[in-house]
Formats: structure tokens, C-alpha cells, sequence
């Protein structure tokens, strides 16, 4: 048992700088789509405030806000395959390791009962048995 001794992960300081870094990027690219978005909501209803038909006006604020929705829609969308993706990835590398290796402990407990029970407790049982045996004939 003192043979096999796992290895300790070590700290290693660059992947939460690498880590610090992609969420500050992912932040930095948020805020520029939505910069972006109100840029574009702005100019929409500039542009609608031009003279023209109120149907049409309407009609077309319908269209800008339905579209602004099936956007928003789609970001959900892809935030939930990126979590989605996590949550995969932590299953392969973190969960199922720990799996093989409650497995594994469990395999070698159920060896060490065996080899226990052969040879100690049988024996033991022997020994008993002989013993009554004796005390009959005695």
C-alpha cells in the first residue's frame, strides 16, 4: 500500500492568470456587444422617427424588437451549450477520476477481506472446531 502514493496537484500560477484573462476578454467582448446593440437600438429609432406612415412605424418597431429578441435568444443559447461544455468537461476530469479511484480502493478492500477471511478467520473456525471436538472427548 505504501508502494503506490498518488501525486499531490501542484499550484501552478499561470493557469489562473490564463483564467483572469479569458473571463476579462469574455467581459470585454460583452460590453462591446452591447455597446454595439444600443448603438444600433438608437439608430433604429432614429431612423422610425422619420416622416412616414404609423402603421408602417409600428410595424417596423415590431420587426427591430423581435429580431432584438430572437438575439438575446441566441446569446442564452450559446451561454448554455459554453456551461453545458463545462459541465462535460468537469465530469471527464474530475468527477470520473475520482470514480476509478473509489473503485479501485474498493476492489483492493474487497481483496484484503478475502485474503482475511482465508487466511484468519478460517483457521480460527479450524481451531474452534478441533477444540470443541476435544472438550467432547475430554
Amino acid at each position: 500500500m505504501a508502494d503506490t502514493l498518488t501525486p499531490t496537484p501542484s499550484y501552478n500560477k499561470t493557469d489562473e492568470t490564463n483564467t483572469g484573462n479569458s473571463h476579462r476578454a469574455a467581459l470585454i467582448g460583452a460590453i462591446a456587444a452591447v455597446v454595439l446593440l444600443l448603438a444600433l437600438l438608437g439608430g433604429a429609432v432614429w431612423l422610425l422617427m422619420q416622416p412616414g406612415t404609423d402603421t408602417a412605424r409600428v410595424r417596423d418597431i415590431f420587426i427591430i424588437f423581435m429580431a432584438l429578441e430572437t438575439l438575446l435568444i441566441g446569446l442564452a443559447l450559446i451561454v448554455l451549450i459554453v456551461q453545458l461544455a463545462r459541465l462535460i468537461n468537469l465530469l471527464q476530469n474530475e468527477v470520473k477520476p475520482i470514480l476509478d479511484s473509489t473503485n479501485e480502493t474498493a476492489n483492493t478492500l474487497r481483496g484484503t477481506a478475502a485474503f482475511l477471511s482465508d487466511n484468519l478467520a478460517e483457521p480460527v473456525i479450524k481451531l474452534n472446531e478441533y477444540v470443541a471436538a476435544l472438550q467432547k472427548l475430554v
